[in-house]
């Protein structure tokens, strides 16, 4: 599992990196809270994926080649969102991700 610092995070939790990069299967993942706040180029440094969570609103896109990913929240409802998470499958060459839809 990877971590990262998210806007509200405080005691232990604040010494959460504000970032991480991971290799995960052959793939090359940026992980940060908030988009907003990239400070790279991911396709220009060759990640595959850049998720993040800001937001709390799911969506999947491909910009430049490169999949990004907010899985939303799984967590209590927020802001009258869906609750949500993601499934993010890597293949060789290929990476794909769906959201998933939580019951109430």
């Amino acid at each position: 599992m990877t971590a990262v610092r998210g806007n509200v995070d405080r005691g232990a939790l604040a010494a959460l990196p504000e970032f991480e990069a991971i290799e995960l299967a052959e793939a090359s993942i940026y992980v940060l809270h908030d988009l907003g706040s990239l400070s790279i180029d991911p396709a220009a440094a060759r990640f595959d994926v850049v998720i993040s969570g800001h937001t709390h609103q799911a969506r999947v896109e491909t910009r430049g080649g490169v999949l990004y990913l907010n899985p939303g929240s799984c967590g209590p409802r927020r802001f009258r969102l869906p609750i949500t998470l993601a499934w993010l499958e890597i293949e060789p060459g290929r990476t794909q991700a769906r959201i998933v839809t939580l019951a109430d």
